[in-house]
């Protein structure tokens, strides 16, 4: 049994390592322009972080302002130095900064098309232009592919050596379970790295859901005072930084570089995907040559509808936090039953 095993580990390791020696130049370039966007999406978030924190610190005055330093503790600078470093040495050519056991999966999609441009492949590369763009969408989605496909290779190649080790030695129960648990937690971990980006995305949608009840009646309200729709998108996308506000700002630098309506506000459809911003966007292309009279119009019963929606949502989210606090609310009620009754019992038994 345990030769068997170390047999089928010793394939799954050989596979590995086969596929390691079958990644090209391309596929290093590609993974390298990966940890190069994610280094530059770190250092925004910290410099977004520091200015956010910035802005506190500046309400506080003399020994108040020292006691807010300390407790919102000093800015991301060093982080920041680092990852411009690291992202330096990557556009110089050096590659040991990349993660190594990412690239088999790299080789494996490139050489089978069936994988490298199944449905696996479109379901992430749907979810990645919602969460990266249409620009660096194909390299974060061949990215995520590469971690699903070559991680639970090596994963499972070490799990079985050691439970075949553990057999060998006579460690019966031990070897069980390394093979059990960790073959287990192997596919766990890989569903996990697949299901925290459909979480991103379930996530994203429902924060633009909750913000175009504000962006469709900031638009109804300046395109009704007599601001072309072009200035009006424009002035509501730049009044915040939420996501729905992010999105409108990349349509609205889109038209500003000549892009056509039709091409940006589609483009803006797809980033988004929900039907709120899907109607609006039609909403706007369909409404183009009608004037302000007709697209107003439009915008305030889209506001209304849109509020109407969101006081429903609110009632359901309400409904979900009351269903889910009843389980617990049942434990403490239990708790407090055994808390009483165990004394009466044991008074009880004492007569």
């Amino acid at each position: 049994m345990a030769i068997l095993i170390l047999v089928i580990a010793t394939v799954f390791a050989a596979a590995w390592l086969m596929l390691l020696g079958r990644v090209n130049q391309e596929d290093w370039i590609a993974a390298a322009y990966c940890k190069v966007y994610d280094n530059i999406s770190a250092i925004s978030k910290h410099r977004l972080k520091d200015a956010i924190k910035k802005e506190k610190l500046s309400r506080y005055r003399g020994a108040a302002s020292v006691g807010a330093r300390i407790i919102f503790g000093g800015d991301s600078g060093k982080a920041v130095k680092k990852l411009e470093y690291d992202i330096k040495r990557l556009q110089n050519g050096d590659l040991k900064r990349l993660n190594v056991f990412v690239m088999p999966g790299y080789a494996l999609q490139r050489e089978v098309e069936a994988i490298g441009r199944g449905g696996l492949h479109k379901t992430i590369m749907t979810m990645s232009f919602e969460l990266y763009g249409k620009k660096h969408a194909a390299n974060k989605t061949k990215h995520l592919l590469a971690k699903l496909l070559s991680y639970p290779v090596i994963g499972v190649a070490v799990t079985f050596m050691l439970g075949a080790l553990l057999l060998d030695t006579g460690a019966r129960t031990a070897g069980a379970a390394v093979l059990g648990i960790g073959s287990i937690l192997v596919l766990v971990l890989t569903y996990a790295m697949f299901d925290e980006l459909s979480d991103r995305v379930k996530k994203r949608r429902g924060a633009i859901s909750k913000q175009f009840p504000n962006v469709v009646s900031k638009l109804a309200l300046l395109v009704t005072s007599g601001m072309i729709m072009d200035r009006a998108w424009k002035e509501t996308a730049y009044s915040q930084e939420s996501e729905l506000y992010l999105e409108m700002q990349k349509t609205s630098e889109q038209l500003d570089n000549l892009v056509g309506p039709e091409a940006a506000y589609s483009e803006f459809i797809s980033r988004c995907n929900t039907k709120e911003t899907a109607k609006l966007a039609s909403a706007i292309m369909q409404n183009l040559s009608k004037g302000n009279a007709e697209i107003g119009r439009l915008l305030k019963d889209m506001a209304r509808e849109a509020w109407q929606e969101r006081r429903h949502m609110a009632k359901r989210d309400a409904e979900k936090a009351n269903s889910k606090l009843m389980i617990p609310t049942m434990l403490l009620l239990i708790a407090i039953l055994v808390i009483l009754m165990v004394p009466i019992a044991m008074n009880f038994s004492g007569l």
